[in-house]
């Protein structure tokens, strides 16, 4: 089939066929042996009507469209192997009508991956941010080993804000039970936000053995429409009070959650392992800024249709997120009055950024010519089956197409992520910063370690802890990894 391309605004390329009389004709034919069993026909078994008996019976155009449609689809299979243009979507079908000579002629309109012009991508001024580990950032980390330590231990005093109470529970509304409203020895925290507003708070200054009426509203979006706004009794059986018990940090303290013997060994670690992990988000960090400013940089007119179908791609992720955690979709959707579509309408301009920065990476990697070497693709796959305890030959057998261009494309990230950061000057000048002050890190940490071991000290019943924090409802924001 014969076609002329020309381009349209917006990364389009409409090809317009012509097809003579004598294709026309045998496309027509085909149409007939795939359709011909739908039509009856008088003094005919259903299938074995002549194709001459069936255009007079039903008109001569009846196999048309037919036709038309199995040579469009025979065009866009031919355009799909066209190495001369990325396709990113079907944009249209027009123009279809017939020839003077008997044939047919159509257009498809189709939407090509569009060009990027890129901005400056080498000698960016930014700087890797300095890495400083301090003191009360170590105390902070052991502070949570010691919270994960900590012992919850019966008090015949008053529940304060803090504590835990044990009660067993019955709700009810206007005098009726409803499902799901009752528990028995169910260990609350007051002050933690876990239950509707109202109810903790009602649960100050109770003590082990009492019986509490809490009343309560539920929230009028309540996930159970049949509680939602509804006035509801919750009667609170004390079984205890507890308050929270920290182990005192000491060497005793370091042996049982740690490899080391002293307080300043634990403290040494953790300062190198909050100094690695600080030293990754900086790099990480850096990444992301170069490549932020590379893309703002860089100018793209994308294409509707793969804005849209970023979108897509988000809620299939969402959903599978969802799946995985034992919701659906649809109750999701439901619980938030919303449909599928405008779901994916809140995702469009985080689509419209994702698929900028990807054509805008793509674009990089052609301009440098970067490859990959099947080198580095199977000390990708050792690592990966060496992470899955595996064999590189059991974990090749378990790889699908979807996983290998998954490993090809982290691979070439990473090469274009790391050209990139050479390629900053200002990265090169704060490496040197970040070596020198890594040295002055190794120099404190040995200092430390000549200091004497904390003295073992006792242990002592912590005060019952006072939650303030006001409690904030976290909404879901979904987002695609760059």
């Amino acid at each position: 089939m014969n076609y002329t391309a020309e381009k349209l605004e917006k990364s389009q390329v409409k090809f317009n066929y012509t097809v003579d009389k004598d294709a026309f004709n045998a496309a027509i034919k085909q149409a007939y042996e795939k359709t011909k069993h739908k039509y009856a026909v008088p003094g005919f078994r259903k299938g074995h009507a002549p194709q001459k008996v069936i255009e007079g019976m039903y008109g001569q155009g009846v196999f048309f469209s037919d036709a038309v449609n199995e040579l469009i689809d025979s065009s866009l299979a031919e355009l799909e192997k066209s190495a001369d243009y990325d396709f990113v979507a079907v944009d249209s079908v027009c123009d279809v009508d017939m020839t003077e000579d008997g044939g047919v002629k159509y257009s498809i309109v189709m939407v090509v991956k569009p060009e990027v012009t890129l901005g400056q991508y080498k000698g960016l001024s930014v700087a890797k941010k300095a890495v400083k580990v301090t003191a009360k950032e170590v105390d902070e980390k052991i502070a949570q080993e010691q919270e994960k330590q900590a012992r919850l231990i019966d008090v015949d005093t008053a529940a304060a804000n803090g504590n835990t109470v044990t009660i067993d529970f019955v709700g009810s509304v206007n005098g009726e039970k409803f499902e799901g409203g009752s528990a028995e020895n169910y260990d609350l925290e007051l002050g933690s936000n876990t239950f509707i507003p109202g109810f903790e708070e009602q649960l100050v200054g109770v003590k082990a053995g009492e019986v509490k009426n809490v009343n309560v509203t539920f929230p009028e979006n309540y996930q159970a429409e049949q509680l939602a706004g509804k006035e509801a009794v919750f009667e609170c059986t004390v079984k205890a009070v507890k308050v929270k018990e920290l182990p005192a940090i000491d060497d005793e303290f370091v042996k049982e959650v740690s490899e080391f013997n002293t307080l300043a060994e634990y403290k040494a670690d953790v300062k190198a392992n909050l100094t690695k992990e600080a030293e990754e988000k900086a790099e990480r960090d850096l990444e992301d800024e170069i490549v932020e400013k590379i893309v703002d940089a860089s100018t793209v007119e994308i294409p509707q249709a793969m804005v849209d179908r970023e979108a897509e791609d988000m809620v299939h992720e969402f959903e599978y997120r969802l799946m995985y955690q034992g919701l659906k979709l649809d109750d999701y959707l439901k619980y938030l009055n919303m449909t599928r579509e405008q779901l994916e309408d809140q995702y469009k301009d985080q689509a419209q950024k994702t698929v900028k920065v990807r054509l805008v990476m793509e674009a990089l990697v052609k301009a440098e010519d970067l490859k990959i070497e099947d080198k580095e693709i199977d000390e990708k796959i050792e690592k990966f089956a060496s992470d899955s305890s595996q064999t590189v030959e059991e974990f090749k057998k378990t790889l699908h197409k979807e996983q290998i261009d998954y490993i090809v494309t982290s691979i070439m990230n990473e090469k274009l992520l790391a050209f990139l950061v050479k390629e900053n000057v200002a990265a090169k000048k704060s490496a040197k910063k970040a070596e020198s002050e890594a040295e002055v890190n190794a120099d404190d940490a040995k200092v430390e370690e000549k200091k004497p071991a904390a003295k073992k000290t006792t242990k002592n019943t912590a005060k019952p802890a006072t939650n303030n924090n006001t409690h904030k409802q976290n909404k879901h924001d979904p987002q695609k990894d760059r």
